[in-house]
Formats: structure tokens, C-alpha cells, sequence
């Protein structure tokens, strides 16, 4: 009996094994190059609001992509609405705890604009940014976005008796008055509701508005965050004042 050859329409088991393994790596990779990637952020401050979060919520409320609020538009006028989109997003990787000398005066509210939204227009010397009414002298639970969880400290300051709203914010504008590490957490990373919360004491005697900073140090990276909330003194126990 004479054997025919095979032909090229019967592969061999060995090479179909061959060839769907190729197949399913090649669909592997098509599906992750198509996933979003993770945005490179992890939090501000929700309570009191800072200017990108209650920004953002501003917006959310208007139900289109303009605040109603006019510092907030006036932002989103000049920069867009992406930062606002990824409003947990004001970092800088390899700031390593540096402040002074390191972020520029005037560039605070920003974080020097070394990460990867462009937050400039954030930095605005105005009197009607959205603020959060408070009293001076008064414990106060301050609530920063866990949007990514990570181990550090918290530094808190207050703008100093004197300073105006509508003069750029500097580091000699500041004064520390409260530090924290590793508060506790409520609510899961990575959601709209989730952060770290813990008291802080509010210094007496406070009139006026003014801004709370915080500046998030990570302790395992050089990965730094920053904070802008306005906040006035009179009276207040944490209504926001759009």
C-alpha cells in the first residue's frame, strides 16, 4: 500500500499546540494595551474641600463641564476640565518631603506642577474660590482622599494672621499645626467617598479667610501630595460657601 504524505491542510498536533499558545498571548496583549491605565493619584483634602475637589463636585452639580462657581471656571477656562477629572492628582514623585526651596512661592496649591495634570491655574490669588466655613479655636475632623493608600505623615498648616486671599501663597506664608502618621482610614481606596481622617485643633483667634495646607510625605517613596483648602473663620462648623 503506498502512504501518502500529509498535506499541508493537517497540521501537526505539536504545531496547532504551537500555534494557539502564539494566539492567546498575542489576545492577552491586544486586551491589556487596551485597558486603561491607573491614573498616577492618590488624594487631597475632602474636609475641609480642597479647591480641586470642590471644584470638581462644583461641576458635577452644574451638569456640564463649567463650574458655576467663577474662580472654579476661571480654572477650568484656563487648564480644562482634566485636572479637575482627576482632582486627587496634585503629586510630585521625587519630591522626597522637600518644601522650601523645592516648591516654588506661588506655586503651592499646585505642587510646583511636577506631576502629570497641569494644576496651574489651581494656584489663583482670589477671594471666591469655593471656602468652608469654620471657628477658630475648634477641633475639627479633617478628612484627606485614601484614592491610593499609602504610608506617611501629614503635615497640616494655616495661612498666618495678616495674610490675604488675594496674594499668591508662600512657605513664609505658613505655619505648621498639626502633624499625623498613618491615620486611620475610612471607606475603600480608590473610591470618591474613601480617605484618612483625624482631629485637628484649629489655633484661636483666626478672623477671615485663609487656607489650610496639607502636605501628604510618603514613607515608601519619594511620592509627595498637596492640599489647597479654603476655609473662614466666622463661626462656622464646616458648611461650604460656593
Amino acid at each position: 500500500m503506498t502512504h501518502r504524505p500529509p498535506t499541508s491542510r493537517s497540521a501537526s498536533p505539536a504545531r496547532r499546540a504551537r500555534f494557539l499558545s502564539v494566539l492567546v498571548t498575542a489576545l492577552v496583549a491586544l486586551v491589556m494595551t487596551s485597558l486603561p491605565s491607573p491614573a498616577a493619584a492618590h488624594g487631597v483634602s475632602m474636609s475641609p474641600g480642597s479647591r480641586t475637589y470642590l471644584c470638581y463636585r462644583d461641576m458635577l452639580d452644574s451638569g456640564n463641564q463649567t463650574p458655576s462657581n467663577p474662580a472654579c471656571a476661571a480654572a477650568v477656562a484656563e487648564t480644562g476640565t482634566n485636572p479637575l477629572y482627576n482632582w486627587f492628582a496634585v503629586l510630585d514623585s521625587n519630591a522626597g518631603g522637600r518644601t522650601v526651596g523645592y516648591i516654588p512661592d506661588g506655586e503651592l496649591c499646585s505642587g510646583g506642577h511636577n506631576g502629570p495634570y497641569d494644576f496651574s491655574s489651581y494656584n489663583a490669588a482670589r477671594a471666591d474660590w469655593p471656602s468652608t466655613s469654620l471657628t477658630a479655636g475648634s477641633t475639627i475632623e479633617l478628612q484627606y482622599s485614601n484614592w491610593a493608600a499609602h504610608p506617611g505623615d501629614f503635615d497640616v498648616y494655616i495661612t498666618r494672621d495678616g495674610w490675604s486671599p488675594t496674594q499668591s501663597l508662600g512657605w513664609g506664608d505658613l505655619e505648621l499645626i498639626d502633624s499625623v502618621t498613618d491615620p486611620p482610614q475610612r471607606g475603600g481606596a480608590g473610591s470618591d467617598g474613601g480617605y484618612y481622617y483625624w482631629d485637628v485643633t484649629l489655633p484661636a483667634g483666626k478672623s477671615g479667610q485663609h487656607i489650610l495646607y496639607v502636605h501628604w510625605i510618603r514613607s515608601d517613596s519619594q511620592e509627595n501630595f498637596y492640599s489647597c483648602s479654603d476655609v473662614v473663620f466666622n463661626g462656622g462648623s464646616g458648611q461650604v460657601n460656593w
